[in-house]
């Protein structure tokens, strides 16, 4: 019997690898076995515009190698369009492998069960939701884009011990060297960052990743109007800012049509208190993450932000700060 939860367990570390370079497509790992349990070969999506996880795989194996009777396992079903690459069905097919082993369905409409649909035409044996769980939770924000419209959203703020997120007029640092570290791969993660116009004038902030290795997200500010001066950070170092002009009454639904327009699947707000409470009292979240300097009390300033349905998933330690990750619920 192949050990096909294992085997996908494999599939979703491979995955990781490209967590901050394949946006606005999922990540995906790949493992081929052969029928006595012996890895042929391994691959996964490095980057976006470049091979996907399958051609990475099977490109990895010996060329003696006969895959007929081996089983293929991915995180996510194969694509069956032509986008930046060839379909990864039709090469599965081509390859004459005999068994595929399929995390999750696709949600994405251009493949959504038509690369199921492909292999099991063609007589490949196909299985499905094997830790579909976990294969979820890893492209969240991909199978949230697809599935509600909308990016998936992270507030991020550092706060006083007594709950301050600043002093007005002020640029005060709150987090310590380790959390700044762990925000810039936040950042990375996420394909943009978004800012409120006060934000922008006050902090003069870059919003780039300089502390670890990946990409800079692309850069969006909410200004009701054109006053922001051409000389602040956000315009000058040759990274992409978008300037929103949005309505209050449509204001979300308006950033999710950018969003899709621009496949933009994830923002990390780092926004002031305003822009940050007008999210969370909308409902238009999905994490928050607090960081606290416990050594830090300012008595008085700008109050941080309140949660509301709000599920406390984890705290850890770096330093003198408290990091609280919360998920929204509805």
């Amino acid at each position: 019997m192949m050990n096909d939860a294992a085997y996908m367990l494999r599939c979703l570390e491979l995955a990781k690898k490209g967590r901050y370079n394949t946006s606005p497509n999922p990540r995906v790992g790949c493992v081929i076995v052969s029928s006595d349990q012996q890895i042929l070969g391994e691959g996964y999506h490095e980057v976006f515009g470049g091979p996907h996880a399958e051609v990475n795989a099977i490109r990895s194996v010996s060329s003696n190698q006969n895959m007929s009777n081996s089983t293929l396992y991915v995180n996510l079903e194969p694509c069956s369009h032509f986008g930046k690459t060839p379909p990864c069905a039709n090469l599965i097919i081509e390859m004459k492998i005999g068994r595929v082993v399929i995390g999750m369905q696709d949600p994405n409409p251009k493949v959504m069960g038509n690369g199921i649909r492909l292999l099991r035409d063609a007589g490949v044996e196909v299985i499905t939701g094997v830790e579909e769980n976990a294969c979820r939770d890893l492209n969240k924000r991909f199978v949230w884009f697809h599935e509600k419209g909308s990016p998936y959203i992270v507030l991020k703020w550092a706060q006083s011990l007594d709950g301050f997120i600043g002093i007005e007029g002020q640029r005060l640092p709150i987090s310590g060297s380790l959390s700044n570290q762990i925000v810039h791969e936040w950042r990375a993660e996420e394909q943009a960052i978004l800012i409120g116009k006060n934000t922008a004038l006050h902090d003069n902030p870059s919003l780039t990743v300089r502390h670890v290795k990946g990409r800079n997200p692309i850069r969006i500010v909410l200004c009701r109007e054109n006053s922001l001066p051409s000389n602040l950070e956000i315009f000058t170092d040759g990274n992409p800012t978008y300037i929103l002009h949005l309505h209050d009454e449509n204001m979300f639904e308006e950033l999710s049509s950018f969003c899709r327009e621009k496949q933009i699947l994830s923002i990390l707000v780092e926004g002031g208190r305003y822009t940050l409470q007008k999210m969370i009292d909308a409902g238009w979240w999905n994490e928050a993450r607090i960081i606290t300097n416990q050594q830090m009390k300012l008595n008085k300033g700008i109050h941080a932000p309140k949660l509301s349905n709000a599920n406390h998933i984890s705290r850890t330690i770096q330093g003198n700060d408290l990091i609280d990750i919360y998920q929204h619920y509805a």
